[in-house]
């Protein structure tokens, strides 16, 4: 008898547990806390400001390294003929592609597109002289996307944007520059984490909520969860890979 009411209390506590677990981490809206520590991680890491001070070849990137290495990544798989960069800043996030590509052995170039040049260090690589076209303009200009489709037309295309985060510019990125990523290669967005997502409200509607409306509209491109295997990344949810 002793025996039986233990098991059923056994059993009764194991159903309380899991109840628990779900309010407490699977019901919608709570935090499961793997998801918990990466983003109080990521906050912590950003508030630091590291990637401010972090460089390829000792030109200023704004990245971390984590992403950098799953973009690489992502380089070294797909081979591509262009990597389209929208925000060039001082150009070591383009060095830094640059150098991928001539790593793998490829033949792969670098078109780079900002407003403000400001590149006058990492010009004065060869790597980047060889490997890197800056283009000076707004991304989103009539000029500017005519230029980069007459320079990529019919090559193996990869994009990453990375300029203004706006809502509004981003989407209109996304819905410019989607249709000259190939089928295979990715479309980056940048610093999805902004604005709640990982780090603190900045300016209202960004990146992520760009991504949310554009692959709504766009059936071609997916996210691609498993670059975030490193954890520690600006761009959760950015990583879209076309499809078809």
């Amino acid at each position: 008898m002793m025996k039986k009411r233990s098991i059923i209390l056994l059993f009764l506590l194991i159903i309380v547990l899991h109840v628990f677990l779900y309010v407490r981490y699977k019901a919608p809206g709570r935090t499961h806390p793997d998801e918990r520590l990466i983003t109080d991680f990521t906050q912590h890491y950003y508030s630091l400001g590291v990637h401010y001070r972090t460089t390829w070849l000792g030109i200023p990137t704004l990245e971390n390294p984590c992403d950098m290495w799953a973009i690489q990544e992502i380089i070294c798989e797909t081979r591509p003929d262009f990597i389209i960069e929208t925000g060039t800043y001082k150009g070591g996030g383009a060095l830094f592609f640059a150098s991928v590509l001539q790593n793998i052995g490829e033949t792969g170039k670098v078109v780079t597109i900002d407003i403000k040049p400001r590149i006058e260090d990492a010009a004065q690589i060869k790597l980047f002289k060889d490997r890197v076209e800056f283009i000076e303009g707004g991304s989103t200009s009539e000029q500017v996307i005519c230029r980069i489709k007459e320079r990529v037309g019919g090559q193996k295309v990869m994009v990453t944007l990375d300029l203004d985060h706006h809502f509004d510019h981003v989407l209109d990125e996304l819905r410019l520059y989607s249709k000259l990523v190939s089928p295979g290669c990715y479309l980056i967005v940048q610093d999805t984490a902004h604005n709640g997502r990982l780090l603190p409200k900045t300016f209202g509607k960004g990146p992520e909520a760009a991504v949310e409306v554009f692959l709504k509209e766009n059936r071609n491109f997916q996210r691609d969860k498993g670059r975030e295997k490193f954890m520690l990344t600006f761009h959760p949810g950015g990583y879209l890979k076309r499809i078809k």
